[in-house]
């Protein structure tokens, strides 16, 4: 049964001096058996402040980067080694090397949702949560934003006194979100609220009672005294909240919403990792973790 692996899971992972952390996209059954769940930064600085040796990722690649970046004499793992990320691998170094070239004079803003390889070229990181305080502590006025063109549409209009470039890039899943599924959700949920993840459309932001990253969206309808909310960002959102918040009602924005990557981690994958008979263990060479460090220093130096 489901609770006699996840009691193995918190027995072997006591045993052998590991933490687990789990994306708030990934199933409940493996939330439960987590050391720390929330958005892939989050998890990272629990994972540099956390005592054991080891840390397994329950999310998808560039996370456990992330925790590899910032927690260098840590082992870390990803328990499922296909977990990749559409946003992430849609640009590389080379390319934005080239991108850059053409706009000297534009500070270069990435995503934490990117590679370590293409964070070694960045100015500053940031998150869906603090993309836009950063942005604005920083004194250059022309930025280009990656790869994610909705989060940086949603950014460049809250500080319209930046030049803002952008590419054609972002998250396939939230992106395929529209107003019709709006228009559809709204009218079957007539006294919900809308809340909805900046990596969505413009169209659909604009919308929504309440924009903010995954945490963000979760705080929200927790501390709301409505009682109805649809949800728009992954399914598994809507799901750890109905377990979190037995009083209230929440629906699904759409059923587009499903992130395959997220998906593949199973609660087996994390059992297998443990007993350390599966999973990928994250090595990066020390020239890109320091050059990566900068950016993410960077996003630390201007949000907090």
């Amino acid at each position: 049964m489901i609770k006699d692996i996840q009691a193995e899971i918190l027995r072997l992972k006591k045993e052998k001096d590991i933490c687990i952390l789990a994306h708030s996209y990934v199933a409940h059954e493996i939330i439960e058996i987590a050391d720390f769940t929330g958005d892939s930064y989050a998890l990272s600085v629990k994972a540099k402040t956390a005592p054991q040796s080891t840390v397994i990722m329950v999310g998808v690649r560039f996370m456990a980067e992330t925790v590899k970046i910032l927690s260098p004499e840590k082992k870390v793992i990803l328990a499922n080694e296909d977990a990749g990320c559409a946003m992430a691998d849609q640009m590389d170094r080379e390319l934005i090397s080239e991108v850059k070239k053409q706009y000297p004079d534009y500070k270069t803003v990435a995503y934490i949702n990117t590679t370590a390889s293409l964070k070694t070229i960045c100015d500053v990181c940031v998150t869906s949560s603090s993309a836009v305080k950063i942005v604005k502590n920083i004194p250059d006025k022309n930025i280009l934003f990656i790869p994610d063109c909705n989060l940086g549409a949603y950014v460049a209009e809250q500080l319209p006194d930046k030049n803002f470039k952008l590419l054609n890039g972002g998250c396939p899943v939230h992106a395929a979100v529209t107003a019709e599924d709006v228009k559809i959700a709204r009218a079957k949920h007539p006294n919900a609220l809308l809340l909805v993840h900046p990596e969505c459309k413009s169209e659909v932001v604009k919308l929504a009672d309440y924009v903010g990253s995954t945490s963000g969206i979760m705080d929200y309808a927790k501390n709301s005294d409505s009682k109805e909310f649809i949800i728009g960002t992954e399914l598994s959102i809507t799901e750890h909240l109905q377990y979190d918040c037995p009083d209230k009602k929440f629906y699904n924005l759409t059923d587009k919403l499903i992130c395959r990557n997220m998906r593949l981690s199973t609660l087996m994958d994390v059992y297998n990792a443990v007993q350390g008979t599966s999973g990928e263990e994250i090595e990066l060479d020390g020239d890109t973790i320091v050059k990566a460090r900068k950016c993410i220093d960077e996003m630390i130096r201007l949000g907090g």
